[in-house]
């Protein structure tokens, strides 16, 4: 998204926020289901190898979350202020559909 764009969805600095979100969501899912996956597997080979994917995926999380954390992006030990970072970030989707409408409906 250029800045004129970033600047005009209300989005502009949220970029970064959004996409570490993105990749954060997307690690703790590919976590979860590399997990299910080792219980499902009957060899040891298949096991290993799931077992060194989930490895690195609990790492990439952790380097993830260390960002996010160390921008402000992400505030795991303070419900009450990531929530508030949630409601901004909800209230910004929602205003940029708004707009995005508004701009439909006038071409």
């Amino acid at each position: 998204m250029n800045q004129m764009n970033q600047n005009m969805s209300g989005m502009s600095g949220m970029t970064d926020q959004v996409v570490a979100t993105d990749f954060l969501i997307t690690a703790k899912t590919g976590i979860k289901n590399l997990a299910l996956a080792i219980t499902e597997t009957s060899t040891k080979e298949v096991r290993n190898t799931l077992t060194q994917y989930l490895n690195d995926a609990i790492k990439t999380h952790e380097q993830i979350s260390d960002y996010m954390i160390s921008k402000g992006y992400y505030n795991p030990d303070n419900l009450s202020r990531q929530l508030e970072m949630d409601i901004t970030a909800s209230q910004t989707a929602i205003n940029l559909q708004q707009q995005q409408q508004q701009q439909q409906q006038q071409q």
